[in-house]
C-alpha cells in the first residue's frame, strides 16, 4: 500500500460536492470486509461518534487523518474510499512477470560482469544491489503496462 500524500489528503478532505453519502460508502465496505460500521471504526481508530455524524448528517465527509486511517484499515486507495471509478489498467501475465524477471536477472548480470558495479572503488553492497534490483523490477512493470496501455489494438483490449 502506498503512502497518503499530505495534499491528496487535504484535496479530498476538503471536497465539496459529493455525489453520494460517505456512511453509504463506509457501511458498503465494512459489509465487503464482514464487519460492523461501529467495529470498524474502532479497529481503524476512529470513534464511533465519528461514524454515528456521518450517518446522521448525510452531507458530512470524513477529515483527512480519518481518510488515512480508513484507507490504511481497508487497504484500498482514496480514490476506491471516495467511491471514484477506477480506471481500468491492462493487467500483467505470468508471461510478462517472467519476461520482467528474466530481463532483470540479464541486466544484472551484465552489470555484475562489467564491473561498473563500485563505489569509490569499492565492490557495491548488497544491499545497494537489491535496490538497484527493485528499481529496475518496478520501472519494467510500469513500462510494461504502460506499453500495454499505449499499443493493445481496441479489439482486444478487455474493459
Amino acid at each position: 500500500m502506498r503512502k497518503v500524500e499530505n495534499n491528496e489528503l487535504r484535496w479530498y478532505a476538503q471536497l465539496a460536492e459529493v455525489d453520494f453519502v460517505f456512511y453509504d460508502r463506509f457501511v458498503q465496505l465494512c459489509s465487503e470486509r464482514g464487519v460492523s460500521p461501529s467495529r470498524a471504526a474502532v479497529e481503524a481508530g476512529l470513534s464511533k461518534s465519528t461514524v454515528s455524524k456521518w450517518k446522521t448528517t448525510p452531507d458530512s465527509k470524513p477529515t483527512g487523518a480519518a481518510i488515512a486511517k480508513m484507507t490504511q484499515y481497508f487497504n484500498i486507495s482514496i480514490s476506491e474510499l471516495m467511491g471514484e471509478p477506477e480506471e481500468k489498467t491492462p493487467v500483467l501475465t505470468e508471461k510478462d512477470r517472467r519476461d520482467i524477471a528474466s530481463d532483470i536477472e540479464n541486466i544484472m548480470q551484465q552489470l555484475d560482469s562489467s564491473g561498473d558495479l563500485m563505489f569509490d572503488g569499492n565492490p557495491m553492497s548488497d544491499e545497494a544491489r537489491e535496490s538497484i534490483r527493485s528499481a529496475l523490477h518496478i520501472g519494467l512493470e510500469l513500462a510494461k503496462t504502460k506499453n500495454k496501455e499505449r499499443f493493445t489494438p481496441k479489439k482486444y483490449r478487455k474493459e
